[in-house]
């Protein structure tokens, strides 16, 4: 029995507070809206380095982990706006590029990732810069950039 098709496909979205995740976010929640799949958000902390300050890096540490919750809980209510889905989050500690590589090798029914790009001329935005930064270790699922740019109404016609 193939059990890859009785298996739902989940678009993964990267959370942060720019504008283009939201973008990024609302392709995702329509495609898979349309696709009969799920939305994954996604949002890495970067951890601080105050091991010297103990108790400075472990207050810092629970901020950036409320501050998370917060974001993705926030994401997701979007997403449930936009599709009436419950979107799945996850918080993850560590070095972005790392955690995502992980997630997906840990989640096989992760099959697309999507990207927002920046609307500014200072380039694609941090994150796309960042995962298309290695093109030798290359993400083993599709990348799906979606311009910064598109209104909310082009987005559901594209999606």
């Amino acid at each position: 029995m193939n059990t890859s098709s009785s298996r739902s496909r989940k678009f993964l979205v990267i959370a942060d507070n720019s504008p283009e995740c939201r973008v990024a976010l609302r392709f995702a929640a329509r495609r898979a809206s349309h696709t009969g799949g799920h939305v994954t958000i996604l949002r890495v902390i970067v951890p601080g380095d105050f091991q010297h300050w103990m108790a400075v890096e472990a207050r810092m540490r629970e901020e950036a982990f409320e501050e998370a919750e917060n974001l993705v809980h926030e994401l997701a209510g979007e997403v449930n706006a936009a599709t009436g889905c419950i979107p799945e989050v996850i918080i993850r500690e560590g070095k972005t590029r790392e955690e995502i590589v992980k997630l997906i090798d840990d989640d096989r029914d992760i099959a697309v990732l999507v990207l927002g790009s920046a609307t500014n001329k200072e380039g694609p935005g941090p994150l796309v810069s960042l995962l298309a930064k290695d093109a030798t270790g290359a993400f083993p699922i599709p990348v799906t950039i979606v311009p910064g740019t598109l209104t909310d109404e082009a987005i559901d016609v594209l999606a």
